[in-house]
């Protein structure tokens, strides 16, 4: 195994970590974007207003996901291990 095939790893790890956690942190962002809008239009500066809602759409995001991210995991994983004979060399 390379340094070049251990880059490219890393590489693949990070590139399907971002892919899975952008959509639920993008769609967190947004509410809490919205969430703050609307406390700054009313003037509500309670701290719990603005938590609540987005641990809650956070929570749903990821219960609305989650089959699309086990299965991505599932075939990066699969395509991993089936790549290990190459990776250890033998």
């Amino acid at each position: 195994m390379t340094e070049l095939d251990v880059l490219q790893l890393i590489k693949q790890t990070f590139w399907v970590s971002i892919l899975l956690t952008t959509p639920v942190l993008l769609i967190g962002m947004i509410v809490g974007v919205l969430i703050s809008i609307i406390q700054t239009a009313t003037s509500i500066q309670e701290q719990s207003l603005s938590i609540v809602p987005k641990l809650i759409i956070t929570v749903l995001a990821i219960m609305g996901m989650s089959k699309w991210m086990l299965g991505y995991m599932i075939n990066f994983t699969t395509s991993l291990l089936g790549s290990l004979q190459t990776y250890a060399g033998m």
